[in-house]
């Protein structure tokens, strides 16, 4: 009787620390990288809903799992942590008139703000003496930003092990407990903890958002195929 309490115990204690992990996600944005992230947290067991400016269009053309569709600010109201996965010359515009919903929260900023060429490829970056994730924390001053994936095509956010050698994912920000968040859901989207590499704070952001300007040539010389950056020691 003895060992069946400590077995149970043990599954209990578990049990909730699986509970305690997973959290209430608001994903802006229905693209492929909102779809992405969308499938990888949802096989994860978080609760996630879908902020978007027209939630029955955006509805219509979902191509992700099970989630529940809202506004902007109502999907942010009951979430712990937002990830901006909006267009990143707009994301300004669309999130700096949610501070209130947005404050104490962390938001996960994974898009690149640029310029956009005449072919339609990022030719300038559009916040070229700071980053995008510098400019939402100057907006969201309450609002704990971290800066993350957006160094990785949209499929290997949430699969890293498509690549056939291991690849690094950065993270910026002013927060520790929001990167230690972060962190956490990195791993559960298969980040292994030797591959997220803690940059410091959010102005580091600067240096992974500058590296949209090279996928470009890299795609024009290599073809388009899934890839990623990886720091070798």
């Amino acid at each position: 009787m003895l060992l069946e309490a400590r077995i149970h115990k043990f599954c209990f204690d578990q049990s909730t620390k699986a509970r305690s992990k997973m959290r209430n996600i608001a994903i802006f944005g229905s693209g492929r990288v909102g779809a992405t992230l969308a499938t990888g947290l949802a096989a994860a067991g978080h609760s996630l809903k879908l902020g978007v400016r027209n939630p029955e269009t955006a509805r219509g053309k979902w191509t992700g799992p099970n989630a529940m569709f809202a506004s902007l600010a109502e999907a942010s109201r009951d979430a712990s942590v937002v990830i901006n996965a909006t267009p990143g010359a707009s994301s300004v515009e669309c999130l700096s008139v949610l501070r209130a919903e947005l404050k104490g929260k962390v938001l996960i900023d994974v898009a690149n703000a640029t310029v956009r060429g005449p072919d339609g490829i990022p030719s300038a970056l559009l916040y070229p003496n700071s980053s995008l994730a510098e400019v939402l924390q100057a907006a969201l001053p309450e609002t704990f930003v971290v800066k993350t994936l957006n160094t990785v095509l949209s499929p290997v956010m949430a699969n890293p092990d498509l690549l056939r050698s291991p690849a690094t994912v950065f993270v910026s920000g002013n927060d520790d407990g929001a990167k230690a968040v972060t962190r956490e859901l990195l791993r559960d989207l298969g980040w292994s903890d030797g591959s997220i590499e803690d940059l410091g704070r959010i102005d580091s952001a600067r240096g992974t958002e500058a590296l949209i300007l090279l996928v470009p040539y890299l795609i024009r010389s290599k073809g388009f195929a899934n890839f990623a950056l990886s720091v070798v020691r």
